[in-house]
């Protein structure tokens, strides 16, 4: 038989449930953030996302020096998988990450301006979504000549060298850029509670803007650096005034657009330049979902036509089609035109800081001349080290017959420097020296020819000391450096500048046919369109069951619609955004058509027109608001308006004016009426007002209704109106009483 398995029960002793409850006591929230997440976050900031003022991530630097460390700067190209293996001594981060940060400094890629990375083989496109590169086995690589300005003097400590992660070797804390390559490689990252996007520049550009900045701090940036260069190219919308207000904050966004020609053989149009935000899989989708949905018509047919060459998107135009109207459509409908938001977050001495272009310039020239500081002390301690050596070969010039005796004399190996030392009166660095010269250079001739190299020393050691005395010689060696670099390696910019004021907008109401509809809007905010012809065939409408019309006008399908909720906030929408509809469906919900809160139920729906008149608003409270129309109209697309009316009281009814004055009529709870003119309230401009009191009202009692003094029961109105507001009414007479609802 088998063995009956032991149920075992662990009950904790009371000694134990009382030191579990003390552990958890002591479990503080704010000391687990700060000793585990605060960390992370710090690692993530410093250590990943945040680019330094040379420009790089630790990603990018790490990857870089490896490949220098490998003598692939002049040397031949290797596999990429050589180089991600190599790479991984530095970054452990795994080889598809560093992969993936060689793809983006290829060339191949053309993800920046100036690549940093020679690459042969698929490394896909920056432009394109789904062009997939190839794997680390396929590809080769070495770094572009550019990386000769990005260690030039490395070895001559010009930057600081720390430990890799175990320990194992050396790597460079920054790359000692001779050019402002944070300004010149896009660069984009996302850390915990702070991001950075810097746009690339053009590299002769900036470098005669630091040039400019270093000579004339107060010069205008905008005079040598006009706006930002795209590897991608295009048209950038250019404001100058936006631009300045991004270079002095480092914060903002401009607006960049694709290129375009027209073929007329063929009736094409052939996009070939897009902006560096989207791809090309991106903009085919929005057309095809525009062309679709029937916003576009003019389009036969679209397709990538991308290749060597290339980018290339087409467009087949059906016939008679304005090929200029068409994109400007299309630029303002899919991402042909694009925005680029500028966060210039860059690590100062290893804190985020959000700078402008001229702030940024400015860190840098102080950080390059740290560099060309370090560079001349380094060269001016080798120079001060070997005349020293040399000052020691002289005094051995003096006697060398003597020099060979001490040395011939000498019994012990380890004596021949000690012995050199007090024969001579040189130090052991010296005597080091002298001990290792070749028995064929101990000759009178070799030694007078390093002796002359004194007097050339001691002049380059001045100089060096002259310079590390000046910051303007400092400065000039900058200066120089930079006009190198530009001379060098710069090149004409690829986005062009388009002045935004010379920019035609074509008015969007030009994209929708109009024509005659009808409005409907039921009462649990159901919405209909339906057209003169439709409506002709049924005009029975249908509800859901409980629901009844509310809302009823006919209008163009250009018009605007105002769509008041019971929370305080107005939707706007235009009715060409809804499709026709039957009289014989239910219609469009609009609280999910127009995305609202959660919770959130239709007030009331208004045709806005020209926005010419006011709304009226009357409030449980007794009072009464009346706000011009104009408060709505907003020039930018905002779909939604939050504070649409004041929340002091709940909304009781709301009316259009928009003509002749009209009367009201007012029911409290109590059983009184009040009748008067809606010219007797004064319109506001702002959307919240309270209003004024309208209908005085006792303790506990609230307006029950408000309707259109045509629309009510009420059969002698004189006995209702008032001439001056606030006033408490009528007592409701049995014949002007509205009928009585029927329930069940």
């Amino acid at each position: 038989m088998p063995r009956k398995k032991q149920e075992t029960t662990h009950k904790p002793t009371p000694d134990r449930v009382e030191g579990l409850r003390a552990e958890v006591l002591e479990q503080n929230i704010t000391d687990t953030l700060e000793l585990n997440y605060m960390p992370y976050a710090m690692s993530v900031i410093v250590s990943r996302a945040i680019p330094e003022i040379d420009g790089f991530k630790p990603s990018h630097r790490k990857l870089l020096y490896t490949m220098y460390d490998m003598g692939l700067l002049t040397g031949g190209r290797t596999k990429s998988a050589n180089i991600v293996g190599q790479t991984m001594r530095l970054n452990p981060h795994g080889d598809a990450a560093i992969y993936e940060t060689m793809v983006r400094l290829s060339r191949g890629y053309e993800a920046l301006l100036h690549p940093f990375i020679d690459s042969k083989g698929n490394f896909g496109k920056v432009y394109s979504r789904d062009m997939a590169y190839a794997a680390s086995r396929y590809t080769e690589a070495k770094l572009d000549p550019i990386c000769a300005e990005l260690f030039r003097d490395i070895d001559s400590d010009t930057v600081d060298f720390v430990d890799n992660y175990d320990s194992t070797r050396k790597e460079p804390t920054l790359l000692p850029t001779t050019f402002p390559n944070v300004l010149v490689s896009n660069n984009t990252g996302i850390a915990v509670g702070m991001a950075s996007n810097i746009c690339g520049f053009n590299l002769k550009e900036v470098c005669e803007t630091a040039i400019a900045r270093i000579r004339h701090p107060n010069c205008d940036l905008l005079d040598t650096l006009p706006a930002p260069d795209f590897p991608t190219g295009g048209e950038i919308l250019y404001d100058p005034r936006e631009m300045a207000e991004i270079y002095r904050t480092g914060r903002g966004s401009f607006r960049i657009r694709a290129k375009w020609r027209y073929v007329k053989e063929g009736s094409l149009i052939e996009i070939y330049e897009i902006p560096y935000t989207t791809s090309t899989e991106a903009i085919l989708d929005k057309v095809a979902e525009l062309t679709k949905a029937g916003k576009i018509r003019e389009i036969a047919d679209m397709r990538d036509e991308t290749d060597l060459s290339g980018l290339k998107l087409t467009i087949d135009l059906k016939r008679g089609v304005d090929p200029d109207k068409l994109m400007q459509r299309l630029m303002r409908l899919t991402p042909l035109q694009d925005s680029f938001p500028c966060n210039f977050n860059i690590l100062i001495a290893g804190m985020p800081k959000v700078m402008g272009v001229g702030e940024i310039l400015e860190e840098w020239t102080a950080w390059r001349a740290g560099c060309v500081k370090r560079r001349v002390y380094f060269q001016l301690q080798k120079k001060k080290d070997r005349l020293h050596l040399l000052k020691g070969l002289k005094k051995i010039l003096l006697d060398i017959d003597m020099a060979i005796k001490i040395i011939r004399e000498t019994e012990s190996d380890a004596e021949v420097v000690p012995n050199l030392m007090i024969g001579f009166g040189i130090d052991q660095v010296q005597a080091e020296f002298v001990a290792e010269i070749k028995l064929r250079n101990i000759n009178k001739e070799y030694i007078l020819k390093r002796i002359a190299d004194t007097e050339a020393l001691a002049k380059e050691i001045a100089e060096l000391e002259e310079i590390l005395a000046s910051e303007k010689k400092i400065r000039d060696i900058i200066v120089k450096e930079l006009q190198t670099c530009a001379a060098k390696y710069g090149q004409p910019r690829r986005t062009t500048l388009v002045h935004a004021a010379e920019t035609v907008q074509e008015a969007e109401e030009e994209d929708v046919p109009d024509y005659p509809v009808t409005v409907f809007v039921s009462r649990e905010g159901y919405f209909k369109k339906i057209t003169a012809q439709s409506l002709r065939m049924s005009s029975e409408q249908k509800f859901k069951e409980g629901d009844s019309l509310a809302f009823s006008q006919e209008a163009t399908n250009r018009a605007e619609l105002l769509v008041f909720t019971d929370r305080c906030q107005v939707y706007k929408t235009r009715l060409s955004e809804f499709d026709d509809s039957k009289a014989s469906v239910l219609g469009d919900f609009l609280p999910a058509k127009l995305g609202m809160d959660e919770g959130e139920s239709v007030f009331a729906a208004v045709l806005p027109g020209d926005y010419q008149g006011s709304v009226l608003f009357v409030f449980e409270n007794g009072k009464a608001a009346r706000v011009d129309l104009q408060a709505y109209a907003t020039k930018s697309n905002r779909r939604k308006l939050t504070g649409a009316y004041s929340d002091k009281s709940p909304l009781k009814a709301l009316f259009l004016l928009q003509g002749e004055e009209k009367e009201l009529a007012l029911y409290s709870t109590d059983g009184r009426a009040l009748v008067f003119s809606t010219a007797q309230l004064a319109v506001k401009t702002t959307r919240s007002t309270q209003g004024v009191a309208v209908l005085t009202l006792k303790k506990n009692r609230l307006v029950d209704r408000a309707i259109w003094l045509g629309d009510s029961t009420i059969q002698n109105p004189a006995r209702y109106r008032v001439r001056s507001l606030p006033a408490a009414g009528a007592v409701l007479r049995p014949e002007d009483a509205p009928e009585p609802q029927l329930s069940l």
